[in-house]
């Protein structure tokens, strides 16, 4: 295989054989060595052949980084230079200290990241290349009977983590509270760029093309009939897919649906008073959309702007953390509170394993190139033909009403608005989220 030259701490050699495959590429040493396809690469619908050789092989993946990286990692956080207290007792001047002094001690003396890669090796992972880069996925089929196919897309920032905790929901619902009949197979992709698939060396790598890399992925998989998964950049990538309408592909979920009516934007951008005329709940989303607009898309510009002047939050572990902790009010909010010694959707662990990977894969930078790449109205309804399935949660960075959806999808087939869990919802609330796909696909079921 060819990988290129931007994968500088990307190194792949041949695994031990395991229990989910014959063999396996490590994400691990500075070597990489071919290996023969095994029998047990996934396949989709009866009678499917997925490929085995050439550029269209599914090559095993497995996890393990080198001592060294993690040894590098401890020195780095302990050499940390800390900036003054801020000057205000609460986080309108960004990332507070207590919690990042919090988060960096733990990282240091009790973290493990190895634990992670338990997690993540526990279940069947993939490398295949499209489009000439090399795309990670986890794919994970059902045991039950006619189980429906969903490829799950995460954002930024996010990653494959964000998903684990709903993979057993999805796929064995039964031991879950649900039916066998709302069996799915799970596929969860890593955005180009981001943890273990390749990172781009030319530009174009925008949602619409990811859509296309996934219709390519599911066809080969041997998936015929399959729906579709997202929030964040998931939600981006997951609409382009219902606007290429390929064969196959009967409907997409979101938890974070782009569903802004063009008034409401015009007046939000206008910075002055939201319309007299909302109900309720569409005043509760302009009044987010409007704080999220003034105070929390600095983030989102220099990224979208200048992506690679983010040379600090490739060098610093701590500085990446901030980084990715300041991403909207809400989340890290509740990741404030489980660093002061909560315990509410996520753990302390769960935060570093998300924070870990990208330090580990060095993806930063090549991730934050998404923004920069998408030309897309981020929030502004697309014209998605498809059914649609919407879960609306509180904490999210605005909660779409029933009316907005409505208006953004004529083919909306469930809606709830939910009483707890925020942007990352597979992560904070799995149960919920595992229970809303079930309920949202359930109509498109053949």
């Amino acid at each position: 295989m060819t990988l290129s030259s931007s994968l500088t701490r990307r190194d792949f050699v041949a695994g031990s054989t395991t229990a989910l495959s014959v063999g396996s590429l490590a994400f691990a040493a500075p070597s990489v060595q071919a290996q023969k396809a095994p029998s047990d690469v996934p396949g989709g619908g009866e009678g499917s052949k997925p490929a085995t050789h050439g550029k269209e092989a599914i090559r095993p993946f497995r996890v393990l980084f080198p001592n060294g990286d993690l040894t590098d990692l401890r020195r780095r956080i302990k050499a940390t230079k800390w900036p003054s207290r801020e000057t205000v007792d609460d986080a309108s001047q960004g990332v507070q200290l207590a919690t990042m002094r919090e988060l960096a001690r733990h990282w240091q003396t009790h973290y493990d990241w190895r634990k992670c890669e338990a997690k993540l090796n526990a279940w069947p992972q993939f490398m295949t290349e499209i489009d000439g880069v090399d795309i990670h996925f986890i794919h994970v089929r059902s045991t039950h009977p006619k189980a429906l196919p969903v490829i799950v897309t995460h954002g930024w920032p996010g990653s494959v983590i964000e998903q684990l905790k709903i993979i057993g929901p999805l796929t064995n619902p039964t031991a879950h509270g649900g039916s066998a009949a709302d069996a799915f197979d799970v596929v969860i992709p890593s955005l180009p760029g981001h943890g273990f698939s390749g990172k781009p060396t030319t530009t174009g790598w925008d949602p619409v093309r990811i859509a296309r890399a996934w219709v390519v992925l599911m066809k080969r998989l041997g998936y015929t009939r399959y729906v579709a998964q997202g929030g964040d950049w998931g939600n981006a990538v997951t609409e382009q897919m219902a606007l290429l309408t390929p064969p196959g592909l009967v409907g997409i979920h979101t938890n974070m649906p782009a569903t802004i009516p063009d008034d409401i934007a015009k007046s939000l951008g206008a910075g002055g008073p939201p319309p007299t005329n909302l109900s309720a709940d569409e005043k509760y989303a302009y009044d987010q959309l409007d704080t999220f607009y003034k105070h929390g898309l600095a983030y989102a510009q220099e990224m979208g702007n200048r992506p690679q002047t983010l040379y600090g939050i490739e060098d610093s572990p701590v500085g990446l953390a901030a980084w990715m902790l300041d991403h909207d009010a809400r989340s890290y909010s509740l990741i404030a509170r489980v660093f002061a010694g909560q315990t509410e959707g996520l753990t302390r662990d769960d935060i570093l394993d998300n924070v870990t990977l990208y330090w580990l894969t060095n993806t930063a930078v090549s991730s934050a190139r998404l923004y920069w790449e998408s030309k897309l109205p981020f929030f502004a309804p697309k014209g998605v033909t498809l059914p649609v399935a919407v879960s609306a949660f509180p904490d999210e960075i605005y909660t779409a009403p029933r009316s907005w959806a409505e208006r953004a999808y004529p083919k909306l087939v469930h809606y709830n608005r939910l009483s707890k869990g925020g942007h990352f919802a597979a992560w904070e609330q799995p149960q919920v989220l595992a229970a809303e796909m079930r309920a949202g696909f359930r109509s498109l079921r053949g």
